[in-house]
């Protein structure tokens, strides 16, 4: 077929008699085009209709199509890309009121996706969650497409009250604390204060914070791991999407019994772990910049 047996998704409209927003719509529900960064851009379903993507001087980068091409209802047989059942950062960004850069950087935090140049790349745990790599055709950058079942997920939903501000979840209100959990926070209460204001259950975990933040280290404390399951790490540190756990009390049967479920949990979802133990609380100028270095994070 040549280039002058296509046109425009507009001229198109013209051809079938509809207004070129309801077509740009119909065609976006095929899964035929996808909005990306106030874009229209093609995807594989779309060019296996026949649409290419074209650029001029005048008009930039644009969709062509047949002319005789039908509308989507039409045509029963379509195989419809996967495209469609999944979302971008700036739809999700629509259905709860924020901005595609606030949604990028919550998913972020929750290690779904990492910085890549002026994109964003998927990585094994937002995969498992059904994100797909895509890249901008028009200007190769990289981005992520993510189920609508996203927005149900809960851990998305608990750092998105957080995000928002949510009284409740500031509070800890939402929490839905198992006993065991509940019972170990009772027998060590968050006491000790740290340097940068964090309240922490052990002088070991007080020196390990306070080291983190001397390090200017971004780091947050008992934040809850990005799963279906109620667990919390001792500390999580963002840049690195870097896990930490300080195994302390080694003489208990409960402690144990607890510290073998969360480390199967760490393992089934493959999340980034660094373990301590008491001994490594005195050497942690030693110790810890060389863990964090294999995560990417560099120290002082």
């Amino acid at each position: 077929m040549s280039d002058s047996d296509k046109v425009s998704t507009t001229a198109l409209s013209k051809i079938m008699g509809v207004t070129g927003k309801e077509l740009f719509s119909r065609f976006e529900q095929a899964g035929w085009i996808i909005r990306h960064q106030d874009a229209w851009e093609l995807t594989d379903a779309g060019r296996k209709q026949g649409g290419e993507a074209k650029k001029s001087d005048k008009f930039g980068l644009y969709i062509v199509w047949p002319k005789t091409l039908r509308m989507p209802d039409d045509m029963p047989a379509v195989v419809v890309s996967s495209d469609q059942t999944r979302v971008t950062a700036s739809q999700i960004g629509k259905e709860v009121e924020l901005s595609a850069r606030q949604i990028n950087a919550l998913l972020s935090e929750l290690g779904w996706i990492n910085r890549h140049l002026k994109g964003w790349q998927v990585t094994p745990q937002g995969q498992a969650l059904g994100g797909v790599q895509k890249e901008s055709h028009r200007t190769g950058i990289p981005y992520a497409l993510w189920p609508q079942t996203l927005l149900s997920n809960r851990a998305f939903e608990l750092s998105l009250k957080a995000l928002k501000g949510d009284l409740g979840q500031a509070l800890g209100l939402n929490e839905a604390t198992d006993n065991e959990t509940l019972s170990f926070r009772q027998k060590f209460p968050a006491n000790f204060r740290t340097a940068d204001g964090h309240q922490v259950r052990s002088k070991a975990e007080m020196l390990i914070d306070n080291w983190l933040y001397m390090a200017e280290i971004v780091h947050a404390y008992e934040r809850k791991l990005p799963v279906e399951e109620d667990v919390y790490c001792d500390f999580y540190i963002p840049g690195g999407k870097v896990y930490l756990e300080y195994w302390g009390y080694e003489n208990d049967p409960k402690y144990l019994k607890r510290k073998h479920e969360k480390l199967q949990i760490y393992a089934k979802y493959g999340l980034n772990l660094i373990e301590l133990k008491e001994s490594d609380v005195q050497n942690l100028d030693d110790i810890l910049p060389r863990m964090l270095l294999k995560f990417g994070v560099e120290t002082y």
